[in-house]
């Protein structure tokens, strides 16, 4: 399989081909993709600031194609001897500025070539899109001749320092007459959804609560109202919640689905990150349930019905066991530190990543535990002390429910995992050194 480096050389090139081998391309790098020259061989170049080029040429050669520590790539550029007279001065492979071969032969203009492997490079392309229009700036001069009192003449500076808006002649007449500027075909709709009790209601900062809360409409959402109109019509019940809006329109007024009479709008269930727990699981049910007249049959799979939406994911075969994270911590206690293991466990619960914590934890906690008896035996007067388990657990769960708080979490985010039984622990995780009294 071929490496990352490999497949860069494939599409990047850095260097002058030999002018008899392929004349055409040994033309368009040397009118196109030749760097200066500057530095030495011309100070004043353009790119040059503070005696250096601000894009570091010359570069250095480089055998191989390799990534640097940040993960940048750090092109081949061979000494293979070839050169190219650019401006009166013979520049090599250190001039030449990356591009592909292909590109360059169709397009025949400068293009230049990266290997984008950063986040900023998201950022880089969405910058040319939000812009904004193009702006010219522009000073008005005023040309009379009329003097102040003080025989000078008054420039309002200010007034005088426009900052506009260019817009073209195409554009100007397209908005003469009224044509569309942008359009979304076709429409996507939000659709919201939530636990029960939990939908969002609306009121203005005069409105009093109580009058706001007796509304009858109040108890109403567009998600529950999807599930009041599958108990009372037959067309959608064929329908997940995200196709309801295929043949059904919301009625903002009347808070009810009507049968869609024309067009087409494609659903999206509201995604509000960070969506976690409950609400998370709810909406992977949403994606397949049909039929669904309350909450209940969103949590029922096959006639049973479960107690939480996560239960249901299980019995829906969306979540997949934990192996993989057990697999991982096991491979981590080769290598890593028994604190190390547990940082790695606090991690796993701080980005959701475990269905189940708590077969996790159960299978992996004696790992997280190897540094404790000996840190204990270490501090104590008595080198043969020994601990039982259910106190071992107890002290590596104080070690979690630190990491935990020090990112303003904690076990009892996790209600499947068990919580230190000492009634002390607040003020153990205030102290560096836990003490621990046995009979």
């Amino acid at each position: 399989m071929a490496s990352i480096t490999d497949e860069i050389d494939q599409i990047i090139s850095v260097k002058i081909l030999s002018q008899q081998d392929d004349p055409e391309l040994y033309s368009l790098v040397k009118n196109h993709l030749v760097h200066g020259p500057c530095g030495s061989l011309n100070p004043r170049y353009p790119c040059m600031k503070k005696g250096k080029c601000s894009r570091f040429y010359p570069k250095k050669f480089q055998p191989h194609t390799v990534l640097d520590a940040d993960g940048f790539p750090v092109y081949r550029r061979r000494n293979n001897g070839n050169a190219i007279e650019k401006n009166g001065v013979i520049v090599d492979n250190k001039y030449i500025v990356p591009y592909n071969a292909r590109l360059l032969r169709k397009y025949q203009v400068h293009i230049n070539i990266e290997w984008c492997n950063q986040s900023t490079s998201i950022k880089y392309l969405f910058k040319y899109i939000n812009k904004g229009y193009d702006r010219v700036t522009t000073i008005l001069i005023d040309e009379d001749n009329d003097q102040t009192e003080n025989g000078g003449t008054h420039n309002d500076e200010i007034k005088e320092y426009l900052d506009c808006r260019y817009i073209s002649p195409c554009e100007s007449t397209w908005r003469i007459f009224g044509f569309p500027i942008h359009g979304r075909k076709p429409v996507v709709e939000r659709l919201h959804f939530h636990l029960p009790g939990q939908h969002s209601v609306l009121y203005e900062d005069h409105d009093d609560i109580d009058d706001v809360l007796s509304k009858p409409c109040i108890s109403d959402s567009k998600f529950i109202s999807w599930m009041n109109t599958n108990q009372n019509s037959v067309e959608g019940r064929n329908l997940t919640y995200a196709g309801f809006v295929s043949k059904f329109v919301y009625n903002q007024k009347k808070r009810c689905w009507q049968l869609r009479k024309k067009g087409y709008t494609i659903g999206r269930l509201l995604w509000v990150p960070p969506i976690t727990g409950e609400l998370f699981y709810l909406r992977m049910m949403l994606t397949v349930c049909k039929r669904a007249t309350s909450f209940e049959d969103l949590r029922t799979v096959d006639n049973v019905q479960y107690s939480k939406y996560k239960e249901a994911c299980f019995a829906m075969g969306f979540l997949q066991d934990d192996k993989e994270f057990i697999e991982a911590i096991k491979e981590a206690k080769d290598w890593g530190s028994a604190h190390y293991i547990r940082k790695l466990f606090v991690l796993l619960l701080l980005t959701a990543t475990m269905s189940k914590p708590k077969q996790v934890w159960d299978q992996t906690w004696h790992w997280m535990a190897d540094d404790i008896v000996y840190n204990y035996k270490k501090s104590s007067t008595s080198p043969a002390l020994q601990l039982d388990d259910r106190t071992l657990q107890n002290l590596v769960l104080l070690e979690i429910e630190q990491l935990l708080q020090a990112n303003q979490r904690s076990l009892r985010d996790y209600p499947s995992m068990p919580y230190p039984e000492d009634e002390n622990c607040p003020a153990y995780l205030d102290n560096s050194l836990i003490l621990l009294e046995l009979n």
